[in-house]
């Protein structure tokens, strides 16, 4: 298993509602063992901060910094679609990316949402880094927002940019430059299709999976 799949399995954790965080913590630290030292440090940092908070206080936390209004959204389709009609199409898209790579979406989340997402990068690396660098610049103006706002969320996000080619853009301005040049390629087609997982497949890491996708289940 490559570093960068366990940043983004951790990572994709950390950015779910906090709920159980304490529960999955030692499995959380357990699984940034083997991970690159530059993003591990960063989520074991943020591991650190989360751990001295309690759940009311994490969970406060959580809600206070990931919304709209702030510019600070887990939402991938939204920074590139905003709310309009074209945002629907680009989640069915992604409903489709998932199931032409084996995998069925099933979860009450969207699928743009970014642990999933996240989730979907790690089990098939090649494919999701792809749909991550094609969203690069709305994960960079994230973790943009969310350092200028001083949260300790902006670790998380620097973690996962550090398992994508090329260095970050250092200010708001060249993060939207990077919006206006596109996406690499579309995913579909591209030539990267990978072995779907069977009925029965295990997690890469003992961690929970409540929002990805989930393979997709075959019929008779």
């Amino acid at each position: 298993m490559s570093g960068d799949t366990l940043i983004r399995l951790v990572a994709g954790r950390v950015l779910q509602y906090p709920d159980h965080f304490h529960d999955e913590l030692p499995r959380l630290r357990a699984a940034l063992a083997d991970a690159p030292d530059e993003p591990a440090a960063l989520l074991g940092g943020f591991l650190d901060h989360a751990a001295g908070l309690g759940t009311i206080e994490l969970c406060a936390e959580y809600t206070g910094t990931f919304d709209t209004r702030n510019r600070r959204c887990l939402y991938l389709t939204w920074w590139t679609d905003g709310d309009t009609r074209r945002r629907g199409l680009s989640l069915v898209r992604l409903k489709r990316i998932y199931r032409d790579f084996g995998l069925e979406f099933a979860s009450d989340e969207l699928p743009d949402f970014l642990p999933a997402a996240l989730e979907f990068a790690a089990l098939r690396e090649e494919a999701g880094t792809e749909l991550l660098q094609e969203h690069r610049a709305g994960l960079e103006l994230l973790r943009l927002a969310l350092t200028e706002a001083g949260s300790p969320y902006a670790a998380v996000l620097e973690a996962v940019c550090t398992t994508l080619p090329g260095a970050s853009p250092a200010t708001k301005a060249e993060a939207k430059a990077l919006a206006r040049s596109g996406p690499p390629q579309e995913l579909v087609g591209a030539g990267t299709a990978l072995e779907p997982f069977g009925p029965g497949l295990e997690p890469p890491v003992d961690l929970p999976w409540p929002t990805a996708p989930t393979p997709e289940r075959q019929t008779a």
